[in-house]
């Protein structure tokens, strides 16, 4: 009897054992082939980008900058770097320019100000740290890193994430920093159309979606995978022009606009952010990829191409899984963007092709 009893626990430990190896299996099928030890993608915003309506000059300005910004994060991981500290330089140096709605190049909202965002997640751990409508910090992406590494919490806001970032010793800037001629005659374009075209009771979705559409872009963001395997992403943004009463895109939201996990991929979202928010764009597409076996070009196209665009939402992703696939994925006319692999090729591109 004791010979049955054993023999019996064996077969359920061994049934057990084949159970979890084949779940496992399952949940990894989705994984492509190892194509890159280390890798690195961002964005600059995805939006009604038109060749016709770029000006030479312009055009090679911004692929200038995502240039930059790239070979930033691309040096710091082929020299063994973490793709933590690959992703806050890569954003910083996006964060530093008036092309993007992110740090110096942020839009405005309805009452004139500044009002910044940003996310941040560790694939390796989840840990993750977010701020929303700060002022006065010169570096979002590095205050959102902060919170995640010096607190407890995971998103702080508006004067209590500026106390925090003061209390551990980040950049502290003027308000005035942020200013830029362009955001600003681009608010006063706005407002002025609201008053001369519609009444206050004609204020429909359809307007917004005609002439505020392009307000929504600019966000920037980053995805890296990292010699030891850690992804990591990140995002950061200026939000809505002419937003009002304290509006909250999807960037500082862990899922929506940011999302990272070793076992599947890295998401950052650029776009509408009440979509991306409501359709929880980043976290999807890791779920589709754990839970469905999709591979990361198939979950992005579903989520975007599908999802998103049947609930009415516009706007892109960029991703990276933890075999350093990419992919570039958007329902819009553009999007900023470039990636490089472990042997350096650099992609970049502006127009939907």
């Amino acid at each position: 009897m004791k010979k049955i009893t054993l023999l019996f626990a064996f077969l359920t430990l061994f049934i057990g054992c084949n159970t979890t190896t084949e779940n496992t299996t399952n949940v990894l099928a989705n994984q492509q082939e190892k194509i890159n030890d280390f890798a690195i993608i961002i964005h600059g915003g995805a939006g009604t980008i038109l060749k016709k309506n770029m000006s030479d000059e312009k055009e090679a300005e911004y692929k200038a900058k995502l240039e930059e910004a790239i070979k930033v994060g691309h040096s710091i991981l082929k020299n063994g770097g973490t793709s933590q500290e690959a992703v806050m330089k890569t954003i910083q140096i996006m964060e530093e320019s008036p092309l993007f709605n992110a740090g110096k190049g942020a839009v405005f909202t309805n009452a004139g100000t500044n009002e910044l965002d940003a996310s941040f997640m560790d694939g390796k751990t989840l840990n993750a740290g977010a701020v929303a409508g700060v002022t006065d910090v010169k570096s979002p992406i590095e205050l959102a890193i902060k919170v995640m590494t010096d607190s407890e919490h995971v998103m702080l806001s508006g004067k209590g994430a500026s106390t925090f970032a003061k209390e551990n010793g980040l950049e502290i800037v003027d308000p005035s920093y942020f200013y830029t001629e362009r955001r600003f005659k681009s608010l006063e374009r706005i407002k002025e159309r609201e008053k001369t075209e519609l009444d206050h009771d004609d204020k429909t979705a359809a307007f917004y979606d005609a002439d505020i559409k392009n307000a929504k872009f600019g966000t920037v963001g980053c995805v890296a995978l990292d010699k030891d395997g850690n992804i990591a992403a990140g995002t950061s943004t200026g939000g809505m022009t002419n937003k009002r009463w304290g509006r909250i895109g999807d960037a500082p939201i862990i899922g929506s606009g940011t999302y990272a996990n070793n076992l599947t991929c890295g998401v950052s979202s650029t776009g509408w952010g009440e979509y991306f928010i409501r359709s929880q764009v980043a976290y999807d597409i890791s779920a589709q990829m754990e839970y469905q076996q999709k591979t990361l070009k198939e979950a992005t196209q579903n989520v975007i191409q599908n999802k998103l665009t049947k609930l009415g939402g516009t706007g892109g992703v960029i991703a990276l899984d933890n075999n350093g696939n990419m992919a570039f994925e958007f329902n819009t006319a553009g999007m900023y963007r470039a990636s490089m692999d472990d042997q350096g090729e650099l992609i970049i591109k502006i127009y939907k092709e």
